[in-house]
């Protein structure tokens, strides 16, 4: 396709409400509990330790599969992969590609009978920790690949027919590539503009997408489009199997970013491009469902690569603080460093606990984890980039300086400073971290949502609130009661976790903590009500509580489980207790900002800023921007740039 000269284009954008948008949202969730939760439950102040301890293990078999392709997975890592070349070039190799394609690195979700490995959630988060730690990129390329593009959503809402279609191919050959965002939407999916409209047996689909991972390479990409509601369709945003070679599917540019430099990340756009009604997944309006449902346990994959990240973090900073000395001695051994050593290998300790605890219960399938999945996506991501952080702090200037460099002038190449720039997306990718704070919040609070809903609404008539305080008063009545005292007052509870270093203590503090965390968020529904929703700072700060409290668990119970199997099980005890007792410190800090806050003044500050009260405090600097438009045009049409899709063979 050859580039014409760029005219403007009119914006073409749906306008919605913010409570047409929340309605958007809402209809989009799971409703219903149909499974035990414990992050739920911790929320609720039910402390359901019974629900991950004993720690959930994997079959014999699992695990021989597992550890076999892990085996060959590092060898293809140690041998073929060279990140700092990736880094350097910008690009992964396609002979890497290619590799990996034959090494079934692309079919590690895939069931074996359409040619996949068949791993199971926990080794396939063990191998893209592994993979990622020779190449963020890489961890990236395959995640997008099968976390969030074909293989997942099909393997949930799938047809056989399309099982047998696509799986096989994506298993072996082919990469995929989710495809929601839009240039002016994030978060707020009910200003989709990209829309399918029905033809016959076929949907037109126009519009553009921004961001898509893998877009730039893929051969197949999961699409969200809006269809029109008309006679015979019900509308809604849907989800499609697109082909990435159908005529009308444009890769208008290959983005770069501050980190990933290796990541195939790009603008598509489509016009007037044929999807046939069998590619459709699931049925009209579903599309926000299937992606909530494949990101349940598709977000376990960052922050399973951000374990990786924190055991190398760890290595680095061991290595190099024997090594180099201060005042007489290694710095290591300087509290100042120290510290933060011990920080790195606590928090490492616990977000792997976090990680293999929430998979173990994917694989079981007992226990419903959307809640878990996301609290380790929120919690990983924001303790993999301190980690990194302490790092460079830890390597001073070196930290700063580029491996390239340090490796021009005779020292051995740490990437430290790339690993910081790598880690920084995950608190944006798949959800920022605002946004996660909000999503879990909300399933937080739904037991509340759920009895005090139209009490709080200012829409609902004053008969419908009579009705729900009625039942509201029956929950509390005999919800609130049990908040008031449980085993962690009592002094001998948990003592199965006392071996040498007792941990009966962190778990006693996690229950207490969990009923007091439950009673704070019923003052705060009992105080805002229908404004709950807009005091995004105190939510915040209540789900990271929660977070805290779910890794403190994670970390007592894998201990435990390390102990019992003989396996460094001392050691895990020592760092399940240095990491509860650095966790408690950050939950009383949190349960201070609760109250005790500047959330009113900040919005009036705000409210100055974008008035342009404080302009003046802008003057002196040069703005080094240039005056292109804040967001990029993605008005429906014909492409007017060359096609950047480089498929890979």
């Amino acid at each position: 396709m050859s580039a014409v000269p760029e005219t403007p284009r009119s914006p073409s954008r749906p306008t919605v409400t913010e409570r047409e948008a929340r309605q958007v949202a809402e209809a989009a969730r799971e409703q219903d509990w149909r499974k035990p939760s414990f992050a739920k439950e911790l929320f609720l102040g039910r402390f359901r330790l019974d629900l991950i301890h004993p720690h959930p293990l994997p079959a014999d078999e699992h695990v021989q599969r597992g550890e076999e392709f892990l085996a060959k997975l590092r060898d293809f890592c140690e041998t073929k992969i060279d990140g700092a070349r990736i880094e350097r070039d910008a690009l992964i190799p396609d002979d890497v590609i290619t590799g990996l394609k034959e090494l079934g690195a692309f079919g590690m979700k895939i069931d074996t009978k359409y040619g996949g490995l068949g791993l199971t959630q926990v080794y396939y988060n063990k191998a893209l920790a592994l993979v990622g730690s020779a190449s963020p990129a890489i961890g990236a390329l395959l995640s997008a690949h099968q976390s969030i593009g074909v293989p997942q959503p099909l393997k949930i809402f799938g047809t056989r027919e399309q099982k047998e279609t696509f799986l096989p191919r994506c298993a072996r050959t082919d990469i995929s590539a989710f495809l929601l965002t839009e240039p002016d939407v994030g978060s707020d999916p009910a200003r989709l503009a990209t829309t399918a409209v029905p033809e016959g047996e076929e949907y037109v689909l126009d519009g553009v997408k921004l961001w898509t991972t893998n877009g730039v390479v893929a051969d197949l990409l999961v699409v969200m489009a809006r269809v029109p509601k008309s006679e015979g369709h019900r509308g809604g945003i849907t989800a499609f199997v697109v082909e990435a070679a159908s005529e009308g599917v444009t890769v208008e540019n290959r983005n770069a970013f501050m980190g990933l430099r290796g990541l195939e990340n790009g603008v598509t756009r489509f016009h007037r491009v044929r999807v046939p009604a069998a590619h459709r997944i699931g049925e009209e309006g579903q599309g926000l469902k299937i992606a909530l449902t494949t990101l349940n346990t598709g977000r376990l994959s960052l922050p399973a690569m951000c374990v990786g990240s924190g055991k190398w973090c760890l290595k680095i900073a061991r290595e190099w603080s024997a090594a180099r000395e201060q005042w007489g001695k290694p710095v290591a051994l300087h509290e100042a460093v120290g510290s933060k050593i011990a920080f790195i290998a606590a928090t490492t300790f616990a977000l792997e606990a976090v990680v293999d605890l929430s998979s173990q219960m994917a694989d079981e399938d007992r226990n419903d984890i959307r809640i878990e999945a996301a609290l380790a996506k929120l919690y990983g991501s924001e303790m993999a980039w301190l980690m990194a952080d302490e790092l460079v702090q830890i390597r001073g200037g070196r930290g700063f300086e580029t491996a390239a460099s340090l490796r021009a002038r005779g020292e051995r190449a740490v990437p430290a400073e790339q690993m910081l720039r790598d880690l920084r997306i995950n608190r944006i990718f798949e959800g920022s971290t605002e946004i996660m704070h909000l999503l879990i919040a909300r399933e937080a609070v739904d037991a509340h949502l759920s009895v005090a809903g139209d009490l709080i609404d200012p829409e609902k008539s004053l008969g419908d609130k009579a009705r729900a305080g009625a039942g509201a008063g029956l929950f509390y009545a005999k919800w609130l009661p049990k908040l008031v005292a449980g085993p962690g007052q009592l002094p001998g509870a948990y003592g199965e976790f006392k071996h040498g270093v007792d941990l009966s203590p962190h778990l006693r503090y996690v229950e207490r903590t969990s009923r007091r965390l439950a009673r704070s968020t019923f003052y705060a529904m009992s105080r805002w009500q229908g404004r709950m929703e807009t005091k995004q700072g105190f939510l915040g700060r209540i789900v990271d509580i929660g977070a805290e409290l779910f890794a403190m668990s994670a970390a007592c119970v894998r201990a435990e489980l390390l102990r019992g199997r003989d396996e460094n099980g001392r050691e895990a005890y020592q760092l399940a207790d240095a990491f509860c007792r650095q966790a408690r410190i950050r939950v009383e800090e949190l349960f201070g900002r609760l109250w005790s806050n500047t959330d009113d003044l900040d919005r009036k500050v705000v409210k100055g800023v974008l008035s342009g009260t404080y302009e003046w405090l802008e003057q002196g600097v040069i703005d080094p921007s240039d005056d292109g438009p804040w967001i990029a045009d993605a008005t429906p049409g014909p492409s007017r740039r060359e096609n950047a899709h480089r498929p890979i063979r």
